[in-house]
């Protein structure tokens, strides 16, 4: 979906960001819009009955904020991050991990943030292949920060 023209793309990390993302659909009336969660996936957050969702601002949310590596996750995946990365304290190798939120449009600055204040960028994402991870690093190489 993010190869069609000014389409927005999203994926939530759990059940209350997908509640905010489908706000964000109902909202957005100038250009398509898509959201992504693997069917039978779910965290467990709870999710507050009756309410309708907010729309979240189109950015991406650091969850744990280091310095050596930074992990910019798409869709439930960041949530598996969040624990595994404190086994890296004793060794001193300080974690990042990004809830990008949007495939598209790509949180730019943040993007830009994280590749110079990092020795590595990682991306994750669910099953797939030239997907969310290729577009930020076609970016990355487009700006010339990956030289």
């Amino acid at each position: 979906m993010a190869c069609l023209p000014n389409m927005v793309v999203m994926a939530p990390s759990d059940e209350a960001k997908l509640m905010h993302m489908v706000a964000i659909a109902v909202v957005i009336d100038d250009r398509p819009s898509c959201f992504r969660f693997p069917r039978g996936n779910k965290i467990g957050v709870s999710v507050p009955l009756n309410n309708k969702g907010t729309p979240l601002e189109g950015k991406g949310k650091i969850l744990k904020q280091g310095n050596i590596v930074a992990i910019l996750g798409l869709g439930s995946v960041v949530h598996q991050f969040l624990q595994p990365v404190q086994m890296f304290k004793p060794v001193d190798i300080s974690v990042t991990v990004v809830d990008a939120r949007f495939c598209k449009p790509l949180d730019t600055n943040l993007i830009k943030l994280l590749a110079k204040e990092h020795k590595f960028l990682l991306t994750v994402e669910e099953g797939s292949i030239g997907g969310f991870g290729s577009y930020v690093s076609d970016f990355l190489s487009l700006t010339g920060i990956l030289d």
